[in-house]
């Protein structure tokens, strides 16, 4: 421990600190692009694993602790967390990726007015969605399927969800900044107290203080809500390059603009998300009744894991993409998409050969019941069968909206589930019924697999010709 004598006096820790700060984004231009990649995507993993291990714990502590119908209940609303994260999605990411292409090109002071309009826009977003949502609660959870059974179990859990959307977007959002400002281990932090402190709760307010599903919501608005409190404390440093000041919360349109253009592709990502699980549910139920819904839900949980690995995978990628975008360091851009690639579809064959090989153990984790097992062991088999294509997939969207090509990577996102998955969907089950809704997956997974590698190869012939004529010049 250093004496008093050897201090450094306040303002120059400060300038050190910020100049340290400074550093450690320039690392995003400078530092071997496979540990940058390693550096960021580890902790987006973690912590986006921790999240989907947190939901199922979660159904859990419901299903134990309330009842059979208390599930179904929790199941009805998460469409309607789909459509509320479509929102917070949209500002979360589109400011990060400003953020991180600004802080490429060394313009810092348009970085901080980002993030104040980061702010702004989560709050008053927060707010809208919240009061029209509890207005019209009702109408809406009955359109996502709820019945005279679970919608109270549903109203009960959303109340609170909706009254703490505010905290909940916040939340995300500023865990999206950190990761654009060089701090992927403090989000992973954010997440992963969020996910044990909920843990926690959870059995406290549903058996403890017999809050029953209302107790669950009010755990995790809680957790969100103290996660949120030392996100706000980090970005209170006015040494951080990233960090709260007078001035930087008043909207700009060319911001805004901006934000909301890159963010609707991870917008349009999860609402239709929300409208492709409503329609499979309905198909599924039509052609094979409860069982195939819930064969569906083992189907989706599996894949989910090996998704939430590759969504992890991208949000490392994001700011070192964009940093040397912003840059004009497309060496190094395209290095980040190389691996990233590679990463993503090692993962996806993982996943290809635990749903060929493993599907029965995998149907068996979820329950005892022999036609439902099964009927996910099928499905899991052909939903799956293309998935090792599928990492490339979703890899070059990220990768189109990283470096701000909003255009671009709306299509992409909007073509595997809207233009390619809706449509066969709705066509393929009345030649084959139960069986065509499976093969919907990699019929879909083909064609939008083809679609970004032609449009990905375009963009990189564009590249490479202006580096030429740049170099010629």
């Amino acid at each position: 421990m250093h004496s008093a004598r050897f201090a450094l006096p306040l303002h120059f820790e400060g300038k050190k600190s910020k100049m340290d700060n400074r550093k450690a984004t320039l690392e995003l231009g400078t530092k071997p692009v496979g540990k940058l990649l390693a550096q960021y995507a580890l902790p987006a993993i973690v912590a986006m694993t921790a999240s989907s291990l947190y939901n199922m714990v979660d159904s859990i502590f419901i299903g134990q602790g309330v009842g059979a119908l208390a599930i179904s209940g929790l199941a009805i609303t998460f469409p309607f967390m789909n459509l509320s994260g479509a929102f917070g999605a949209a500002v979360g990411v589109g400011s990060s990726t400003m953020i991180s292409v600004r802080l490429g090109q060394k313009d810092y002071a348009t970085a901080l007015n980002i993030f104040g309009n980061c702010v702004s826009l989560n709050a008053i977003i927060g707010v809208v969605f919240a009061c029209i949502s509890l207005y019209f609660l009702n109408p809406i959870l009955l359109f996502f399927g709820a019945s005279e059974q679970t919608l109270p179990y549903a109203r009960e859990y959303m109340e609170i969800i909706l009254l703490g959307n505010v905290v909940t977007h916040m939340y995300l959002g500023m865990n999206a900044i950190l990761r654009a400002a060089s701090k992927p281990r403090q989000a992973m932090y954010a997440t992963i107290f969020t996910v044990v402190l909920n843990t926690l709760l959870d059995p406290l307010f549903i058996y403890v203080f017999g809050l029953g599903i209302r107790g669950a919501a009010i755990a995790t608005i809680l957790s969100q809500l103290t996660a949120l409190c030392w996100q706000c404390r980090l970005f209170s440093n006015s040494s951080e390059i990233i960090h709260f000041e007078r001035g930087i919360y008043h909207l700009k349109g060319y911001i805004v603009k901006t934000i909301i253009s890159i963010g609707l592709s991870p917008f349009f990502m999860n609402t239709t998300a929300c409208l492709i699980v409503i329609i499979f549910n309905k198909s599924l139920f039509a052609y094979g009744g409860d069982l195939a819904v819930g064969a569906y839900g083992i189907v989706h949980r599996i894949s989910f894991i090996f998704f939430m690995v590759i969504f992890g995978l991208n949000q490392g990628m994001q700011p070192i993409a964009g940093y040397n975008y912003g840059a004009m360091l497309f060496d190094r851009m395209l290095q980040v998409l190389r691996y990233a690639i590679i990463g993503a579809t090692v993962v996806a064959i993982a996943g290809w050969l635990v749903s060929e090989f493993l599907p029965y153990y995998c149907s068996r984790m979820f329950t005892n019941d022999t036609k439902l097992i099964s009927m996910a062991e099928h499905g899991l088999r052909i939903a799956n069968i293309t998935l090792p294509i599928v990492g490339f997939q979703v890899v070059v969207t990220h990768f189109f909206q990283s470096i701000g090509k909003a255009k671009v990577s709306i299509f992409l996102s909007l073509s595997r589930q809207l233009l390619f998955l809706l449509p066969v969907l709705l066509v393929l089950p009345h030649f084959y019924q139960l069986d065509g809704i499976w093969l919907s997956f990699p019929i879909s997974d083909v064609i939008a697999s083809l679609v970004a590698f032609v449009i990905l190869w375009k963009y990189l012939r564009k590249l490479t010709k202006h580096q030429k004529l740049q170099s010629n010049g």
